[in-house]
């Protein structure tokens, strides 16, 4: 019998990193933190063979698959102590997706999967805290709806809203016990009301409903318009992570939060991150609120009031910042980490090597070689060719004026003018007719991604450094700026405006994603340099290649700028590049248009001392 489903925690654990193929990359690092003893909430994941029968046989599933997943939940009840449905101590779980690459927001997930009118009683007594298990039932409804019934996500926050005006509410967490529950029934009347059938009570169903959903999404649009940028095989498909929920929005001692090892937009080696405070994880990534620091001297630097994870909570952040040392050293690379805190008690959700730029990918490859981490052949190895691409992005001139529009996160270095555009839409209509354009939201989420792609660069009035727009663009090497809170933005009204100042769609922007900046107008740019880690990667490259590297030069300029990155010589010159300088293109069209044999000779012998000469 084939086997589709793989444990991990709690005591048992089938699975490591090197079954990232079948497991996923998320499944098979879950597996391996599990078997390192982290503090992994135990689960199981349903193996990318699941994926691979579902599309490929009408939408069904192989037919032990609804054993095994029975089997594997009651273990995960065993693991737990709690159990799927029980009125007074349900097991809740998470069911997110998982391919063997990082496609971040390209796939769905569900959070708080197993409440109901019931078992949301029972949550509020085993927390003593009505209030987060009405909030978590009334998040689940939202996200269920919107992942696995079809419903528009902007739906259920237009009902939030209005809550919160009639109320004069700023936040989501001012809303009290009487509100979240008049929210939860107006959710309900607006699922009756649009899809003609209730909510689903039944937990097995709500799991079976999730879990067809995240393989769904591996064929939606957006997961399809990532696959074909990233060249990443439609063949792989997607493992699905079902895990025992912990919660951050328990209070003032429970947080979740994003983190890297080193900062993937430079390469320092310092711990790069946010968090939120009573928070579930889709409120970091989605902008909704505005996150607060890992560390007290990012807070510093950023100069922002509220405290960061070192200073709130001391004892945690020391916990993780051991965490992070052990995975770096284990998986001898940069790592990208999901966690919360529930109720004071730290818990990884994920792990996996961390997407970056060109240029934080050198400086850590530099670095872990350096450090002793990797070899110098794995260093050169880590950076990929394309992505050194990035590295030639300009740099606004120090010496340039400056019309300060906005300023907002560096979420992505790297500079760029353009069009104002708001919707996705127009960017990729507008950058196919030719145009350079910026894409501005309030936040970017999948859907936007080919759009984002289009674009020179993206602004978010939402978000933080680890938001949806912030790593989709380092990843695609954007520049971004991130949570520009000032910007107030009207998409009816094609503008957004700071401070009274009012800028419209279609007219131009400057974006540094460096500095976090937004400019009116173009502001001049500069040409890169490329810096002490470029020129000892490329050295110890050197060491280890077999082939020559000459260049296509078709001007003295280009063999110039051959030379300065260490081509060896001319590989290919085509000479009529040479002609197209006003001096001496005369002479060529002589050449051509010459009606005898005297003439073009004529003609040719003004031609070729230039020639000589270039050469």
């Amino acid at each position: 019998m084939t086997k589709y489903v793989y444990e991990f925690g709690g005591g048992k654990t089938d699975g490591t990193a090197a079954d990232k193929n079948l497991l996923g990359g998320k499944g098979a690092n879950l597996a391996e933190m599990a078997a390192l003893g982290l503090p992994v909430p135990p689960g199981f994941t349903l193996s990318t063979d699941v994926c691979v029968h579902y599309n490929g046989h009408d939408k069904t599933y192989p037919a032990n698959l609804k054993a095994q997943v029975e089997a594997a939940g009651k273990a995960l009840e065993a693991k737990t102590g709690k159990v799927l449905g029980d009125p007074k101590n349900p097991l809740l779980l998470s069911v997110r997706s998982g391919a063997r690459t990082s496609m971040p927001g390209m796939m769905d997930t569900v959070l708080n999967l197993g409440l109901n009118d019931i078992t949301v009683e029972g949550l509020a007594k085993l927390s003593g805290d009505r209030r987060f298990a009405l909030d978590s039932y009334r998040r689940f409804i939202q996200m269920y709806c919107d992942v696995v019934m079809g419903m528009a996500h902007h739906t259920f926050e237009d009902i939030l809203e209005r809550h919160k005006d009639d109320n004069g509410y700023y936040s989501d967490t001012d809303l009290t016990e009487a509100n979240l529950e008049a929210l939860i029934l107006d959710y309900k009347h607006a699922v009756r009301d649009e899809l003609g059938k209730d909510f689903p009570e039944d937990p097995t169903e709500q799991l079976w409903g999730a879990i067809t959903a995240v393989f769904e999404s591996w064929m939606n649009e957006r997961a399809i318009v990532y696959r074909r940028l990233q060249d990443i095989p439609e063949s792989w498909g997607t493992a699905v992570n079902v895990q025992s929920m912990v919660f951050g929005n328990m209070g003032d001692t429970s947080a979740t939060g994003v983190a890297f090892t080193r900062d993937p937009s430079t390469g320092e080696n310092r711990y790069y991150g946010e968090f939120l405070v009573n928070a579930q994880g889709e409120d970091v990534v989605a902008g909704i609120r505005t996150p607060q620091t890992l560390t007290r001297a990012a807070r510093e630097n950023m100069g922002e009031s509220a405290p960061s994870l070192e200073e709130a909570m001391p004892e945690v952040y020391a916990e993780l910042a051991d965490v992070f040392a052990k995975l770096e050293a284990h998986y001898r690379d940069m790592q990208d980490i999901e966690f919360t805190v529930e109720r004071s008690k730290l818990w990884m959700l994920q792990t996996r090597s961390g997407k970056r730029t060109a240029k934080a990918a050198i400086k850590i490859a530099v670095d872990m070689a350096e450090e002793g981490l990797i070899s110098k052949d794995e260093a050169v190895l880590r950076v990929d060719p394309i992505s050194l691409d990035q590295l030639l992005h300009p740099t606004l001139d120090p010496k340039a004026p400056r019309d300060i529009v906005a300023s907002g996160l560096p979420a992505s270095p790297g500079a760029a003018t353009g069009e104002v555009v708001f919707s996705a839409d127009d960017a990729e209509a507008l950058a196919r007719a030719g145009h350079k354009v910026i894409l501005v939201r309030l936040e970017t989420s999948p859907e936007d991604i080919h759009g984002m792609h289009a674009s020179e660069a993206i602004v978010t009035a939402r978000g933080g450094m680890t938001s949806h727009a912030a790593v989709v663009a380092r990843g695609m090497g954007t520049p971004c700026v991130s949570g520009a809170g000032s910007m107030r933005i009207d998409y009816e009204k094609g503008e957004f405006s700071v401070a009274g100042r009012v800028i419209k769609k279609g007219e131009i922007i400057t974006v540094d994603g460096a500095s976090g900046q937004v400019f009116a107008g173009h502001v001049p740019m500069v040409q890169p340099e490329m810096g002490e880690n470029f020129t000892k990667l490329m050295g110890w490259a050197d060491v280890a290649r077999g082939l020559g590297v000459r260049t296509n030069a078709e001007t003295p300029e280009d063999v110039k700028t051959a030379i300065e990155f260490g081509a060896e010589g001319i590989g290919l010159c085509r000479t009529e590049h040479m002609f197209f300088e006003a001096d001496r293109l005369a002479h060529f069209r002589q050449m051509i248009l010459a009606e005898t044999r005297e003439d073009r000779i004529a003609a040719l012998e003004n031609i070729l001392p230039v020639q000589r000469e270039d050469f």
